[in-house]
């Protein structure tokens, strides 16, 4: 009866999510927020420049600026704009799903101009004639929210309320504006307009003059209104000056058509995993298949909570997660099966398999939220988005691939209904007598008559090779820089119908624009893509864009990056690869030991130039995406190497001593050969979705996902014969250098085991 009820509790658990998720997730779908580059929109990075001599740019000044821009941004309707300040004196605005991407970027862009007028129109005051900073929220005599200000000469404001006053009732107002430079109408033409399309911020009756420098508005605000109302004053008074430096659009339809494609390429692919997952584990496999459903529920729900946009990078990087969720499954997988094979029953090889698997994954792990958290930090926009998912999509694969799987798993195994090791493909004729002493590292594997260490030359001379090879291509092609790491403008344009290069050439030549660099792809041959050298200015965009969405019928996605941004974004990338392999070389050499962080280190930096040089040969783009792609390589490939050298500690453990170096390639051997079937299946499956999303996903992470492609199966070799066999060759060095060949144990932390020679 108790281990049915264990079947039951397995069957009501899995129900339970399934339920759970099924009657919630068309809101948690709903509730997802998406990026600019999935529903269009734009995106600009504005330095800000004082037109006074001796202002100060404060963080003071900055908030007051993007608490006027939000003020404009409201004007269009968008639910949910992103304004953040960066650095020193820059501000960078983010609206996606908006429709007016014209107007929008004029009245951004335009310096706020705080006016008191009267009902014609007449412009008595301007934003000049307040103290800096001089607007306050504050409260009267009544105890009511109220706005004060501050004026620099109170004899000119007693001449504007003499003026107005001498209008009389009911003309006799002072009208609070805050101008755009241009675009203003009266303010008896906006009072007829609902409450939130007007532009005046306050319109009061004076009755007697004012000579004072004191001035109090009030009406009906809220203490949160005063607030906001006294930034805006103090934003509009400030003569700041907005500086696109960074800029990109995207138009309604190739967001929609990106997100469509990627998405269907994110499904096709996980589905792929599942099946996969099933047909080779069985059981195990099934179990991943809940366990990832869940997690995918998961990321989306977390991601909500916090607020994030989910970008195209973004849904990429879900994708890859649970690509790293199952490498999780695999591991624990493969380790009972190779108890099973070993002799032991279901339920030893359960609670032995999962037991050795932890470690692993919980090294390979966080090595890649190493490489997640640096990419976090240094990224910028939709990158720093990509990050951020793989981070949560980390830090869930705990709760679901690890903990989760286990308990499912423990359930069905400690019911006593699948103690047929079949369940978890390993067949009878497989399945070796148990034998007192009987260890995993004398089993066969499918890789027995590969000689990793005994070839370890001949792998030293293939990556010389490319080395030389590589540093000759790069010399001679060099890389094709996007504009993100030099400057200079990237537009997209699509059209309803198919296009010509020449057609296109003639266009831009008929509308001076002129460019002979034009590519035309997409799956219907109608979107041609070109560079520019410069960077345009905003009225060229806005030229440009006006003038090809009037001919196409499509608004073009165009992307503006300054010199100043562009050597930013390199130097940014540079300091994110270093601090990525130091971080990583320093806690392999705290775990394991510092040899074993060097060989890391080098299959990385293999990895790393193989994938450069590819890109080099090929001539494809390299942008701020390829740094994503570069550095989520590196998570995968220190995963696989971690897991490898994780298997030789723990095979070098079980023996008593070692007495020369031919034992130790034995062990070395042996440990790859055993880790060989796991590092094949986890890359395979995410080579799946790799695939999936190069040849159906979005065009603009096409060469992110080939970067990813190139650096998962490079990452496989590096693994196997570089960065063990580096380890190999210093392990020998220095048991030549003490002149013994014992290899002696010594505790290490986490309750493992550290050879030393």
């Amino acid at each position: 009866m108790k281990l049915a009820n264990r079947i039951i509790t397995f069957i009501l658990v899995v129900a339970l999510l399934f339920t759970g998720m099924g009657t919630t997730v068309e809101k948690v779908l709903d509730d997802v927020k998406l990026g600019l580059d999935l529903q269009g929109g734009f995106e600009v990075l504005y330095e800000v420049e004082s037109l006074v001599d001796g202002q100060n740019i404060t963080q003071s000044v900055l908030a007051d600026t993007t608490t006027a821009l939000n003020n404009r941004i409201n004007a269009f309707g968008v639910s949910e704009p992103s304004i953040q300040i960066e650095g020193e004196d820059r501000i960078r605005v983010q609206l996606a799903g908006l429709a007016d991407q014209a107007s929008a970027r004029e009245l951004l862009s335009s310096t706020a101009n705080l006016t008191f007028r009267d009902v014609n129109d007449n412009i008595l005051l301007d934003g000049t004639d307040l103290k800096e900073g001089g607007a306050a929220a504050s409260f009267d005599q009544q105890n009511q929210p109220i706005v004060t200000l501050t004026l620099k000469d109170a004899s000119k404001f007693a001449e504007v309320t003499q003026k107005v006053m001498s209008m009389g009732a009911p003309n006799n107002l002072l009208v609070v504006w805050l101008d755009f430079e241009e675009g203003v109408d009266s303010y008896a033409a906006e009072s007829q307009k609902p409450p939130g399309e007007q532009k005046y911020q306050s319109a009061a009756s004076v009755t007697q003059v004012l000579n004072t420098t004191d001035v109090m508005i009030s009406g009906n605000f809220t203490v949160e209104e005063t607030k906001n109302f006294a930034s805006v004053l103090n934003a509009g008074s400030l003569p700041v000056k907005l500086t696109e430096i960074y800029s990109t659009s995207v138009g309604a339809q190739f967001g929609e058509d990106a997100l469509n494609d990627t998405v269907l390429a994110g499904v096709i692919g996980v589905l792929l995993i599942f099946i996969f997952m099933l047909l080779y584990y069985r059981l195990p496999g099934f179990i991943s298949i809940v366990t990832l459903s869940v997690f995918t529920y998961l990321v989306l729900i977390v991601f909500n909570g916090i607020n994030a946009v989910l970008t195209l990078p973004g849904i990429a990087a879900i994708v890859l997660g649970i690509g790293m969720a199952v490498d999780a499954n695999i591991l624990t997988a493969e380790r009972i099966r190779e108890e099973l094979r070993v002799g032991h029953t279901v339920k030893d090889a359960y609670k032995l398999g999962s037991k050795q698997s932890l470690s692993a994954i919980i090294d390979a792990q966080l090595t890649t939220l190493l490489a997640a958290v640096v990419l976090f930090y240094y990224g910028t926009s939709s990158v720093k988005g990509f990050a951020t998912t793989l981070i949560i999509s980390i830090l869930l694969s705990f709760v679901t691939a690890v903990w989760g799987s286990r308990m499912l798993q423990g359930l069905l195994v400690n019911s006593g209904y699948f103690n047929n090791p079949a369940w978890f493909g390993i067949s009878k004729s497989k399945q070796h007598s148990l034998k007192e002493g009987t260890t995993s590292l004398e089993l066969s594997t499918k890789f027995d008559k590969l000689d990793f260490v005994g070839n370890r030359k001949k792998f030293y001379a293939l990556s010389s090779i490319i080395l030389v090879v590589g540093i000759i291509v790069l010399g001679v092609f060099k890389l094709n820089l996007g504009i993100d790491f030099s400057q200079g403008t990237r537009v997209e344009i699509g059209s309803d119908t198919a296009l010509t290069q020449q057609e296109v050439i003639d266009y831009l030549d008929e509308i001076g624009y002129a460019n002979e660099d034009v590519v035309i792809s997409g799956d219907e041959q109608n979107v041609a893509v070109m560079r520019y050298k410069e960077d345009f200015s905003q009225q060229e965009v806005l030229d440009f864009k006006a003038q090809v969405n009037e001919q196409f019928g499509q608004e073009p996605s165009l992307s503006t990056v300054s010199a100043t941004v562009g050597k930013e974004l390199a130097k940014n990338a540079m300091y994110a690869l270093a601090l990525a392999a130091i971080g990583i070389i320093i806690y392999v050499a705290v775990r394991f030991e510092w040899r074993m962080g060097l060989g890391a280190i080098v299959s990385l930096l293999h990895d790393i130039f193989f994938i450069v040089v590819i890109f080099s040969i090929l001539r494809l783009e390299v942008d701020i995406t390829f740094i994503a792609a570069v550095l989520t390589i590196v998570g995968y490939s220190i995963n696989d190497t971690i897991v490898t050298f994780d298997r030789i500690r723990e095979n070098i453990d079980r023996q008593e001593k070692i007495t020369s170096k031919e034992e130790l390639a034995v062990i070395v051997n042996k440990s790859l050969r055993q880790t060989m079937g796991r590092s094949i299946n986890t890359v395979l499956t995410v080579i799946i979705v790799v695939l999936a999303l190069i040849f159906l996903g979005a065009p603009s992470i096409q060469n992110f996902s080939i970067a990813l492609l190139i650096g998962l199966v490079t990452g496989i070799y590096s693994s196997i014969c570089i960065a063990t066999q580096v380890w190999y060759s210093l392990k020998c060095r220095e048991m030549d250098k003490k002149g013994t060949s014992v290899v002696k144990k010594e505790k290490k932390q986490w309750g493992s085991d550290e050879p030393q020679v």
